[in-house]
């Protein structure tokens, strides 16, 4: 079964966190100092919050997958479609070990398809090596507001 991922960035986290937590009527999953994650299950939603990004307001959205076949089917859907398709194969954002592509609708919007494979103990295992961890987007491949095309070769986290 697919999960409807959404992530949003934020200005003041903890501020954030008291919102949501409220308006889910649950606490986050995961809390870390620069991100918050829900996983909720009525709707069916991973709706995860940043201090990451340019501006406040949705990144991206996206489908994780419970399978590696739910993941490979969505990829066939992307590429059936002729939709720009950037296939990161497994890499690590979001404080998770992940399998994930990307595709762009029509307007620019960056779709995030992923399978979770487990957690990790930082936003990016990149974040070990880059000097200013905290100028990456979770983990759009462009760090630019929703509305600009992804395309492949840009960087990620």
């Amino acid at each position: 079964m697919k999960r409807f991922h959404i992530h949003t960035h934020v200005e003041d986290l903890q501020a954030s966190i008291a919102f949501y937590s409220k308006l889910f009527a649950a606490q986050p999953a995961r809390v870390e100092s620069d991100y918050a994650k829900w996983m909720l299950e009525d709707p069916r939603v991973n709706f995860a919050i940043s201090t990451r990004g340019d501006k406040p307001g949705i990144d991206h959205l996206g489908f994780q997958t419970d399978t590696e076949e739910e993941l490979a089917e969505l990829k066939a859907r992307a590429e059936a479609a002729d939709m720009s398709l950037l296939d990161e194969g497994a890499t690590t954002c979001c404080y998770a070990r992940s399998d994930k592509h990307w595709v762009t609708d029509p307007q620019g919007i960056a779709w995030e398809h992923f399978h979770t494979l487990g957690n990790i103990p930082v936003f990016s295992e990149k974040d070990k090596v880059q000097a200013a961890p905290e100028a990456s987007a979770c983990c759009a491949p462009r760090g630019k507001p929703v509305g600009i095309p992804v395309k492949a070769g840009t960087p990620c986290c």
